[in-house]
């Protein structure tokens, strides 16, 4: 088991790269090591968070910039507050598909809003919490975006095409470089098995366990 007082571990990368079933495969692993396990989500993750999630998400609700950057972050604060933070204060491995990283990128890289804006923001609502280990599933935009189209109805952030798919790319991998020490870039496109392996093996190489 993690020698510490919990641990978080957050998923990133645009939507169709795999994160979900990642997360869940990683859920498996740590609970076969002994560990308490929270799968969560964002936006998500409370009642209150599900319920903005599908406002967020559905296409017919149009709405400026900071509307919705407000709208992840006050979901981000109820998520932090009730599920996250009482977790880790618990001992358990909090695995979340995305975190404050997507934040940075789609509101930050994607709306164009001041990074010191996004940042000073953030830190409210996440409490200053900051993921232990961060793994970005990268993957080539128009990759990305056939798998998409694959799935049939779109959300309304899927829906914003080829452009703001690229952008979003180009910002993960910039925080990437930014925080070497806790982002973790894997190969999206590598199959479920190979990229798992490859997930476990950078955590194992990080942490310690008995």
């Amino acid at each position: 088991m993690y020698n510490g007082k919990g641990l978080f571990i957050t998923m990133e990368g645009a939507d169709g790269a795999g994160k979900s079933t990642q997360a869940a495969l990683l859920q498996e692993y740590f609970t076969k090591k002994g560990c308490k396990v929270k799968l969560t989500r964002e936006p998500g993750g409370t009642l209150t968070g599900e319920k903005v999630r599908k406002v967020l998400l559905d296409p017919s609700c149009a709405m400026g910039v900071r509307t919705e950057a407000l709208l992840y972050l006050a979901v981000r604060a109820e998520h932090v507050e009730k599920i996250i933070l009482p977790a880790l204060e618990a001992g358990q491995v909090v695995i979340s598909d995305r975190f404050s990283d997507s934040t940075f990128v789609y509101q930050g890289e994607g709306r164009g809003i001041d990074k010191k804006d996004i940042e000073r923001i953030n830190a409210f609502a996440a409490f200053n919490l900051v993921p232990d280990m961060t793994f970005l599933l990268d993957a080539p935009a128009e990759d990305i975006s056939m798998r998409i189209s694959g799935r049939g109805k779109q959300d309304r952030i899927e829906l914003e095409g080829l452009f703001f798919q690229k952008m979003v790319r180009e910002g993960f991998l910039r925080l990437a470089k930014e925080y070497p020490d806790r982002i973790v870039v894997v190969d999206a496109m590598l199959n479920v098995d190979e990229l798992q392996q490859i997930i476990r093996h950078n955590i194992e190489e990080k942490f310690s366990f008995d």
